[in-house]
């Protein structure tokens, strides 16, 4: 396959990017797209370029790391079928032979660009330092079934808790919303027993901190969970609602 990529180049924070073209040729259907990215940065290291920066570790649809826009979807779901997928699961058979493919990072000022393609999703991990936790007592661990969970319950945090903390539910969001990522976190923990002692610190915390870190507020547009690549569920964010407000009836505040 011979391929156009237009990629966004950008030096750092404060300069300004721009999309650069460049062609791909003899791409194998069977490489996935990093593996084509790999193609493209050892042809621009032999030329004396600079290699395009992009996030990745697993490549194995687990860590969340690989991040992208591609032809406008984020980790290229409008290419793929079903339509729910990681950049490095991806594979160039979605392709055409001679297409053009545009490739962009998470656009949301709460994911900073920190070089080319690469984003700084910090903002995530804050979320969760600010509830994301359970009481750990320490001594002797409990036997498994020592506190019984319901299997809806049990079902239902366990699709909670596959979220990987991507960002492609805020990068499909118009508004930018980390709506989806929160609720996910919030219903996972509060769901199970083991949660119950900060369920009301929690949600008012993490919601909080999601606000300070500037990202948009939530609609119900639902292209979080289109894009989502484990197709976490919307009503998770309606449970996070639900708790948000019982807590704040029953007097949690966030910390300042």
């Amino acid at each position: 396959m011979n391929l156009t990529l237009r990629i966004w180049r950008q030096k750092g924070p404060s300069v300004k990017g721009r999309m650069v073209t460049y062609e791909v040729t003899d791409i194998s259907p069977d490489m996935s797209f990093l593996e084509m990215l790999d193609v493209l940065n050892e042809q621009l290291i032999l030329s004396g370029d600079e290699p395009v920066v992009f996030d990745h570790d697993c490549r194995e649809g687990i860590c969340g790391s690989c991040g992208l826009m591609i032809n406008g979807t984020a980790h290229g779901a409008g290419v793929a079928a079903p339509g729910r997928t990681t950049t490095c699961q991806l594979h160039m058979r979605k392709f055409k032979d001679g297409d053009t493919i545009d490739v962009e990072p998470w656009r949301a000022s709460a994911f900073p660009v920190i070089k080319d393609l690469a984003v700084n999703r910090g903002a995530l991990d804050r979320i969760i330092q600010a509830g994301g936790y359970v009481s750990v007592p320490t001594g002797t661990a409990p036997d498994a079934h020592a506190v019984p969970v319901p299997k809806k319950d049990a079902d239902a945090a366990f699709d909670a808790a596959t979220c990987i903390g991507c960002g492609a539910c805020v990068a499909a969001c118009p508004n930018a919303s980390s709506m989806l990522f929160t609720a996910a976190k919030v219903s996972h923990l509060g769901l199970l027993p083991q949660g119950q002692p900060e369920r009301n610190d929690r949600v008012v915390n993490m919601v909080a901190q999601q606000d300070r870190e500037g990202f948009g507020g939530c609609t119900n547009i639902g292209e979080c969970s289109a894009a989502c690549p484990k197709g976490i569920s919307m009503e998770n964010i309606s449970r996070l609602n639900h708790d948000l407000l019982g807590a704040l009836r029953a007097g949690a505040r966030p910390k300042s």
